[in-house]
């Protein structure tokens, strides 16, 4: 990143997002649709209204790799419209908590009317920032988060609020742009490349070392896949299914 302050990055993406809230148009990479049906499965979308589905600019499906329990706490890192909030609370039932955590007003507006819409007074959305959340010391079981904590400049601070968050034992389950090689520096210096997930990823080693040190352990990526975006860069940057643990 050349010449962007932290708040500089965090006003970009607040920026994107909210026109994206409003538009309800998908823009991850490259400001291209993503198609949810690779996301995906289609019985985790059905009943969900439109106005999610085309808030989401995720890169994967953090719930598709964590298995989530009936009544169990989860929060999602960067909720958006609040698609995989929806889809967690479908798995932890009436007695769970689903809790979406994202800096953007109109995003929490529109997943909030969401939730109101969908009947699920369980699902509940916070106007804050995932390095500093208003939750409990370890009440959480599960944290989720899609395509957002490469938007974050500062990674370690995300992950350490994780690992308070979290219960012992809990678990975190991350889909995010990891880099499995370097990419040229002008990819790096355009401020578009921040909000269109890019400039932010880090090395994946890099960036799951940045997890260990938070205190999170068992750290594993369990699928990788090329990014969809800038064919040049595809070799380059993958999108990663992530888990950890809290010990």
């Amino acid at each position: 990143m050349v010449n962007f302050t932290d708040s500089d990055v965090k006003e970009l993406v607040r920026e994107r997002y909210g026109n994206f809230a409003q538009s309800a148009t998908t823009c991850c990479g490259d400001g291209e649709a993503t198609t949810k049906s690779q996301l995906y499965e289609i019985d985790q979308l059905q009943g969900l209204p439109d106005e999610a589905l085309l808030a989401s600019a995720g890169c994967g499906n953090p719930t598709a790799i964590g298995d989530l329990n009936p009544g169990e706490t989860v929060v999602d890192f960067g909720s958006g419209g609040g698609i995989d909030c929806f889809i967690a609370a479908k798995a932890v039932g009436e007695q769970g908590r689903v809790i979406g955590i994202d800096m953007t007003p109109d995003m929490i507006d529109l997943a909030r009317q969401n939730a109101v819409n969908l009947g699920l007074p369980n699902v509940e959305f916070h106007l804050a920032e995932m390095e500093d959340t208003p939750l409990e010391s370890n009440s959480v079981d599960v944290i989720i988060s899609n395509c957002v904590i490469n938007l974050a400049p500062d990674k370690d601070a995300v992950f350490r609020e994780a690992h308070r968050i979290l219960k012992p034992g809990g678990r975190m389950f991350i889909s995010d742009m990891v880099l499995t090689a370097p990419l040229p520096a002008h990819a790096t210096e355009d401020a578009e490349n921040w909000v269109s997930c890019l400039s932010g990823a880090e090395p994946q080693d890099v960036y799951m070392g940045r997890m260990s040190e938070a205190g999170l352990n068992n750290i594993e990526i369990t699928d990788s896949k090329p990014w969809q975006g800038k064919e040049e860069w595809a070799s380059r940057v993958h999108s990663a299914n992530i888990k950890a643990f809290k010990p």
